[in-house]
């Protein structure tokens, strides 16, 4: 990437009805700036690359260089919410081939004809994460292989290949995840307490250790 074709945005929380559909609410004006439309597909570079279909961010957003996605983009980005990442427009290539793996154990029939359905339009890169929804459970999937190599779009002649055995990260990389923020709804003032609990040991360990504190390692929400 160069100076010239992208942009540094802040990452917030998508909004619950946005999640799990691959796509990314950015600020107005950023958009402007970019020349993006809806339904243009953009690469967001954080610790990883990820893919997403662009929406225009909402009316509060404007002016402060958001880019709002669920949890599952911000772990294929390798970022997480309030941090940066550079966001520029892709021409990705239309996808020959995809091949998935579950995150658990599942036999789907007909699992390939359905994912080409929920997955038509979507942007996808080798390693990265989908989450669909299957007979009202939400499952995890590894988008493992595609030909084309690099940013590719699924459509309806795009050859989906579903295999059985669980997705295995290599030694070194993350695990994928299965449940964010998203997932639960109408707590927003309790999520946000979450994330300052939580979230700051996480990423900033040392912070307790120069203090002697021990960190919270969950949080129980009841009610």
């Amino acid at each position: 990437m160069t100076e010239k074709d992208y942009y540094e945005v802040t990452i917030k929380e998508a909004a619950h009805d946005d999640a799990g559909r691959g796509i990314a609410r950015l600020s107005i004006e950023v958009m402007k700036k970019m020349g993006l439309v809806s339904g243009d597909v953009i690469e967001i570079q954080g610790k990883r690359k990820a893919a997403a279909i662009v929406w225009p961010g909402f009316a509060q957003d404007t002016g402060y260089g958001i880019l709002r996605i669920d949890g599952n983009i911000r772990g294929n980005a390798g970022t997480g919410i309030d941090e940066k990442v550079k966001i520029s427009k892709s021409e990705a290539e239309y996808a020959k081939k995809i091949v998935v793996q579950p995150t658990q154990p599942i036999r789907l029939v007909g699992g390939e004809q359905y994912l080409s359905r929920v997955l038509r339009g979507r942007p996808v890169i080798e390693g990265q994460a989908v989450r669909v929804d299957v007979i009202g459970n939400s499952i995890t999937l590894v988008i493992t292989k595609v030909a084309p190599k690099g940013m590719v779009i699924v459509t309806d002649d795009t050859e989906i290949e579903l295999r059985e055995e669980p997705y295995k990260p290599e030694e070194g990389k993350p695990e994928v995840s299965d449940i964010h923020y998203e997932d639960i709804g109408g707590l927003g003032r309790e999520l946000q307490l979450v994330r300052e609990m939580i979230e700051l040991p996480l990423r900033h360990p040392e912070i307790f250790e120069r203090l002697g504190i021990e960190p919270p390692k969950g949080v129980l929400l009841y009610g």
